[in-house]
C-alpha cells in the first residue's frame, strides 16, 4: 500500500511532466543508440559517438545544477536523467562494444554514483538518492563478467552501504534504508545458494558482520538524531529484520554447526544488551531500548537451544513474532501485529516439519525439540501479556492458551520420549506440579482468570494420573509417586494459597476439586495395602472409605481446617464439597450391601465388623450433617425418613452378612430365596418394628411408632407372599409364630401413643362438622 501510494504520488505531484519526460528519454537514447548500431546509420567509431553522448549528460547535469534554485523539480529530474545517461554509456562501452575493463567500468560507476547522491544530499532528493542507490546496486550485476569475485562484489556493496550510513546520519530517508537492506541481503541469500562453499567462509564472514553492525546502527542514528522518539515510529523491519536475516545467513555460513551458532547468539545478545543500555538512559530512546532490550534476551534464549540444536529459523521466527507484536501494539500498528503473530505460527509450522528429527534427541530436556517447542510456548505467553496490557483480553486468552499447549506439549513429549513406562505418570504429576505452581506464582502478581482455570485443571488432571500410576506400580505411592505426590502437595497448597484472595468460581473451584483430589489418592493407597497385607474385602472397603470419613467429619466438625487458606470465602461451597463426599460414600456404602465384605482375619460380627462400621460412620456423619444448620433444606426436610430407610438397609444387609458367614449360605442369588434368609429377616424386620412400637409408646413419638407399624406391615405382607412357601419347615413356621407373638405382647405393651393436640382439635372439629351435616 505505501509502496502504491508513494508511485501514485510520483506520478501526481511535482513537476510531473520533467518526471515522465525524462525516463521516456532515457528510454529513447537507450533505444536510439541500440537501433543506430544495429542499421549503422553513425559511421563513426564508436569511441566517438559515446564520448559525444557523455559530453552532452555532462552538460545536462551541469545546466540542472544551477537551475537547482530557480526550477528545482527540473532541476532533479535532468540531473537524475544526466548521470543516467552517463552510467548508460559506461555500461555500453564495458558491455556492448568492449571498450572499458571491468575495473575501469566499475570505478566510474562509483564515482556517477556517490555524485548522485550527494547532489541527493546536498538538495534534501530522496528521489534522486533512491535513483542513485538503484543504480549502485544493479552496477554489478550489469557490469558481471562472470569471474566469481565475491570479495570485490562484496567490498563494493560495503562501500555503498557505507554511503547509505553517511546519508542515514544526515537524513532520515526510510526507503533508502530499506533499498540497501533488501538489496544487500537479498544478493547474499541468491550468491550463497549458488556458489557459497566453506572454503569461503573466512572471506565471506566478515562482510557479514559488517552489513550486520550497518543495519544494526541506522535506526540507532535516526535515534540519536531525534528521529526514533517515543512520538515517531520506529523502524521494525530494521530493527527485527536486521538479526532474523543475518542469523540465518550465519546460520548457513555455519552449516548447522551448532556450538559456534549458539556463541554467535549469545554475542548478538551482548551486542543489543549494551545498546539498550546505552538507549535506556535518554527519554527519547527509551522505546528503541526497549525494543533492544526484547532482542538482547531473545537471543540469550536463543542460545539454549541452538548448543543443542540446528533448528535456528523456527526459534528465530518465534523470538522475531513477539518484538513485531510488541512494537505493533506500542505504535498501534496493525500490519506489525499482524506479522508478528504470522510468525510465531511460521514458528510453530517449522518445529511440526521436523518432527521427522525428534528421533536423534539423545537427552532429555536439553534437546532441540524441548527448546523449540519451549520457546515456541515462551513466546505465545510473553504475546498474551503485551496484548492484556494492550487492552485485547480475548486476543491475549488466545495467545496464553497458545503458549500452555506448546509448553503442556513439550512436557508430556519429553516424559513419554525418555521415560520408562513405571516412571511416566509420577513425572507427569511434577510436570502438572509444576505448571499449575507457576501459574499460581504469576496470578498473584498479575491476577488473571486464565491462570485460576489453568489452576484448577492441573488438580482435576491428578486424579487420572493417580488411576494411571495404580495401573503402572499397582498403587499411587510407589516406586517415585511418593516424591511425585509430595511435590505435588506442597506446590498445590502453595498454589491455592496465591488464590486465596481470588473473587470468583474458579478459585473456590480449585480448592474444592483439592479437597475430593486427596482422598481419592490416599483411597488408591490403602486399598493396594489391604491387598498388601492379604487383608479380607471388608476391610479394602472401609480403608477405601476411611479418608473419605474423614474429609466428611473435618467438614462437618473442624471446617475452618479445610476453608484454609480461603477462609470465609470457601463457606459457599461446604455444603457441595459435602454432598459430594457423602455421594462418593453412599456409592460405597451400597456396594457394600452388594459384597459378603469378609472380616478375615477376624471373625465375623454383625454391625462390628470392619465394612458395616464404615457404614455406621457413614450414617452417624449423615446424621450430623442433616441435624447442623447449614445443611440443605431438603436434608433437613427428609433427614428422619432418610436415615430410617437407611438404618433399615443396613440392618437388612447384615443381616443377609450374618447368614452367609454364620449359617454356610453361598453368596449368590439363591440368597434371597433360602429358608434362613428369609427366616432371619422376618426376625429382623419384627424385633426391629416392635422396638419402634416400643420405643415411641414410651416416649410418646407417634411417628417412630407409626414406622414401626409400617415395618411390621411389611413383615406381615412378607409372611404372605414370600413365607408361606416354608410353612413345609419348622422355620417356616416359627416366623408365623414369631411375628404372632411379637404383635401381641407389643399390642398390650406398646398402644399407639396419643395424637399431637393440634391434630386431635382437627379431628373434633371434623366429627362436629359431620354431626351437623347430619
Amino acid at each position: 500500500m505505501r509502496a502504491a501510494s508513494a508511485l501514485k504520488r510520483w506520478f501526481t505531484e511535482g513537476n510531473v511532466p520533467v518526471k515522465v519526460g525524462m525516463l521516456v528519454l532515457l528510454a529513447g537514447v537507450a533505444s536510439l543508440l541500440k537501433y543506430a548500431s544495429d542499421q549503422g546509420w553513425m559511421r563513426m567509431p564508436i569511441e566517438l559517438r559515446l564520448a559525444g553522448i557523455s559530453v552532452l549528460a555532462l552538460v545536462g547535469l551541469v545546466f540542472g545544477w544551477k537551475q537547482r534554485e530557480q526550477r528545482p523539480g527540473f532541476a532533479l529530474a535532468l540531473q537524475g536523467g544526466a548521470i543516467g545517461g552517463l552510467l548508460l554509456t559506461v555500461f555500453a562501452a564495458f558491455k556492448l562494444y568492449a571498450l572499458l575493463d571491468a575495473g575501469p567500468a566499475l570505478g566510474i560507476s562509483v564515482v556517477l554514483i556517490a555524485g548522485m547522491c550527494v547532489l541527493a544530499v546536498l538538495q534534501d532528493s530522496r528521489t534522486l538518492a533512491v535513483l542513485g542507490v538503484l543504480a549502485g546496486f544493479l552496477a554489478p550485476i550489469g557490469l558481471s563478467t562472470g569471474s566469481g569475485n565475491d570479495v570485490g562484489l562484496f567490498t563494493y556493496y560495503a562501500i555503498l552501504n557505507a554511503g547509505i550510513v553517511a546519508i542515514a546520519w544526515l537524513r532520515p530517508w526510510r526507503v533508502l534504508n530499506l533499498l540497501g537492506f533488501a538489496f544487500t541481503f537479498g544478493i547474499g541469500i541468491v550468491w550463497g545458494a549458488l556458489q557459497y562453499t566453506p572454503a569461503k567462509f573466512a572471506t565471506t564472514e566478515p562482510f557479514l558482520l559488517l552489513f550486520f553492525a550497518m543495519y544494526v546502527a541506522i535506526p540507532v542514528l535516526h535515534a540519536r538524531r531525534g528521529d526514533g522518539s517515543a512520538g515517531k515510529v520506529i523502524d521494525g523491519s530494521l530493527l527485527f529484520g536486521t538479526p532474523l536475516v543475518a542469523f540465518a545467513l550465519q546460520a548457513g555460513l555455519l552449516e548447522g554447526d551448532q556450538l559456534p551458532l549458539a556463541l554467535c547468539a549469545v554475542v548478538v545478545a551482548a551486542v543489543y544488551a549494551g545498546l539498550a543500555s546505552w538507549l535506556l538512559r535518554r527519554a527519547p530512546t527509551r522505546l528503541l531500548g526497549q525494543a533492544h532490550a526484547m532482542l538482547a534476551v531473545g537471543f540469550a534464549t536463543l542460545a539454549i537451544p541452538l548448543a543443542l540444536s540446528a533448528r535456528a529459523t523456527a526459534s528465530v521466527f518465534a523470538l522475531e513474532g513477539v518484538g513485531l507484536l510488541w512494537l505493533g501494539l506500542r505504535q498501534q500498528r496493525r500490519i506489525p501485529q499482524i506479522s508478528g503473530v504470522a510468525l510465531q505460527l511460521l514458528a510453530a509450522v517449522g518445529v511440526a516439519f521436523g518432527v521427522d528429527a525428534w528421533r536423534y534427541d539423545a537427552v532429555a530436556v536439553a534437546n532441540a525439540t524441548c527448546m523449540s517447542t519451549l520457546l515456541i510456548a515462551l513466546s505465545g505467553w510473553v504475546s498474551a501479556w503485551f496484548l492484556r496490557d494492550a487492552g485485547h483480553p480475548r486476543c491475549a486468552l488466545v495467545a496464553y492458551l497458545w503458549g500452555l499447549g506448546w509448553s503442556t506439549f513439550c512436557g508430556v513429549h519429553e516424559i513419554l520420549r525418555f521415560a520408562d513406562l513405571c516412571s511416566e505418570p509420577d513425572l507427569l504429576l511434577g510436570f502438572v506440579a509444576l505448571s499449575l505452581w507457576l501459574a499460581a506464582e504469576v496470578h498473584r502478581r498479575r491476577p488473571a482468570t486464565a491462570l485460576v482455570w489453568t489452576v484448577m485443571s492441573g488438580l482435576v488432571l491428578a486424579a487420572p494420573l493417580a488411576l494411571w500410576q495404580g495401573q503402572a506400580h499397582t498403587q499411587p505411592f510407589a516406586h517415585w509417586g511418593a516424591l511425585a505426590w509430595g511435590v505435588f502437595a506442597v506446590a498445590g497448597a502453595r498454589a491455592l494459597w496465591c488464590l486465596r484472595t481470588q473473587q470468583g468460581a474458579g478459585a473456590m473451584a480449585a480448592q474444592f476439586i483439592w479437597w475430593l483430589l486427596w482422598p481419592l489418592v490416599v483411597a488408591l493407597g490403602a486399598a493396594w495395602w489391604a491387598d498388601a497385607f492379604l487383608l479380607a474385602n471388608g476391610w479394602r472397603c472401609a480403608l477405601l472409605a476411611a479418608p473419605w470419613l474423614v474429609v466428611a467429619s473435618l467438614g462437618l466438625l473442624r471446617w475452618p481446617w479445610l476453608a484454609w487458606p480461603q477462609g470465609a470465602s470457601f463457606d459457599p461451597a461446604r455444603n457441595a464439597l459435602l454432598s459430594c463426599v457423602f455421594a462418593v460414600l453412599g456409592i460405597g456404602w451400597l456396594l457394600v450391601l452388594l459384597d459378603p465384605v469378609s472380616a478375615a482375619p477376624l471373625p465375623w460380627l454383625p454391625l462390628l465388623n470392619p465394612a458395616e462400621l464404615a457404614q455406621l460412620a457413614v450414617l452417624a456423619l449423615l446424621a450430623r450433617w442433616a441435624w447442623s444448620v447449614p445443611a440443605p433444606a431438603l436434608l433437613q426436610r427428609w433427614r428422619v425418613t432418610a436415615l430410617g430407610v437407611l438404618g433399615w438397609a443396613l440392618i437388612t444387609g447384615s443381616t443377609f452378612h450374618s447368614v452367609h458367614h454364620w449359617g454356610g449360605v453361598p453368596w449368590d442369588s439363591a440368597l434371597i430365596g433360602a429358608t434362613l434368609s428369609q427366616t432371619s429377616l422376618t426376625i429382623v424386620w419384627s424385633v426391629l418394628g416392635v422396638l419402634g412400637w416400643v420405643i415411641g409408646s414410651r416416649r410418646g413419638q407417634r411417628g417412630l411408632w407409626l414406622g414401626g407399624a409400617l415395618l411390621m406391615g411389611l413383615v406381615l405382607a412378607k409372611l404372605v407372599l414370600v413365607d408361606r412357601q416354608h410353612l413345609g419347615n419348622l422355620l417356616g413356621i416359627g416366623s408365623f409364630m414369631a411375628y404372632g407373638l411379637l404383635c401381641t405382647v407389643v399390642g398390650y405393651l406398646a398402644p399407639a401413643p396419643p395424637r399431637p393436640l393440634a391434630t386431635e382439635a382437627t379431628a373434633v372439629e371434623d366429627d362436629g362438622v359431620e354431626k351437623e351435616q347430619a
